[in-house]
């Protein structure tokens, strides 16, 4: 039956157009059972802190839940502990009737959390990209998918938090703009993920001098050449090795995937090459840029995230989702 599944799943791209959904999802530590010396307090299993079997089922099938309900084609997913961690995921997300039968984990590097990918379309590969040796900088995952003859890269990112300044994060946009080089500015590229950054990174940070000890320049916006091309798909012409945020294709309104102190905020991004602009081949599906933001993510005026206690030790309520909403966009398949 997954032979047969999966055969139909691709026979759709021999004909005609069709769409292809991607998505990017934080999903707010998801670690295993198993304790490896690497756990946030909190998270260390069987502890007072309450993260035991019970809650963490719970919140797998919390998190299986939005993954469903999304049903992308490709998800890549961000603050993923394990590889264990990731194969209890897809388990849930088949027993809950989403079956992604390829799957992979930037997973060489003993980090705390990682960034990974579940998919319906078998990979050409997937590889690990070391941003530096330190264990402040997490690896990129590269994956390479051949559709209709057409190849697509997806590189997977999750820089370095507001906890360090934006030089942190320059280092991986340096390092993501050097792969892309290598790979060819001229080819399918979709750079996505947690960046951190809000997709004008360069208005907001330059007042804060913590963040900005880079004299005004940003990696999401300078070193990956978004700055120059905020206007709709429709319009925008980033050079070769510039690459254009899919958040300028939505409402002012509609553009975050996180909320902070009730300000929205765009940490997750999805940015395209030039040639995913030119309607040929694989194209980006204009205005299909979106939060996933259903009701029940939503709780007053923030997102429903998962629920620890407040006060220390901080424990486990076995309540809510992620502290980040999903982005998701649709490509079309020529």
């Amino acid at each position: 039956m997954k032979t047969v599944a999966l055969l139909l799943f691709l026979v759709t791209f021999l004909f005609g157009e069709q769409t292809l959904k991607i998505a990017t999802y934080n999903v707010d530590n998801l670690f295993d059972l198993k304790r490896d010396g690497n756990e946030y307090k909190e998270y260390i299993p069987n502890t007072r802190s309450g993260w035991n079997a019970k809650n963490y089922a719970i919140k797998l099938r919390n998190l299986a839940k939005v993954i469903k309900d999304i049903d992308a084609d490709i998800i890549a997913l961000e603050e993923v502990e394990s590889l264990q961690a990731l194969k209890d995921l897809r388990f849930t997300l088949k027993r809950a009737g989403l079956y992604y039968p390829y799957f992979s984990i930037a997973n060489y590097k003993k980090t705390t959390v990682k960034v990974a990918i579940l998919s319906k379309i078998p990979f050409a590969y997937t590889q690990e990209i070391a941003v530096t040796s330190s264990y402040q900088y997490r690896n990129i995952l590269e994956a390479k998918f051949t559709i209709n003859h057409q190849d697509l890269y997806l590189l997977i990112n999750h820089w370095k938090s507001k906890a360090g300044p934006e030089s942190m994060r320059i280092v991986s946009a340096k390092k993501v703009l050097k792969r892309v080089k290598e790979l060819g500015v001229e080819k399918n590229i979709i750079v996505l993920g947690d960046f951190n950054s809000h997709y004008e990174e360069y208005k907001l940070f330059k007042r804060k001098r913590k963040h900005n000890d880079t004299n005004g320049i940003t990696g999401i916006n300078d070193v990956l050449g978004t700055k120059e091309h905020q206007q709709s798909a429709y319009y925008a012409q980033p050079e070769r090795g510039e690459f254009y945020n899919l958040w300028y294709d939505t409402p002012k309104e509609k553009r975050y995937s996180y909320i902070f102190r009730g300000k929205k905020e765009t940490l997750d991004n999805i940015l395209i090459s030039p040639a995913l602009l030119n309607k040929k081949g694989i194209t980006y599906k204009r205005h299909s840029i979106r939060s996933f933001d259903k009701d029940y993510l939503l709780k007053g005026k923030g997102i429903y995230r998962w629920q620890t206690t407040w006060r220390k030790p901080r424990r486990h309520v076995g309540k809510g989702y992620s502290d980040h909403l999903a982005v998701v966009a649709e490509f079309i398949v020529h």
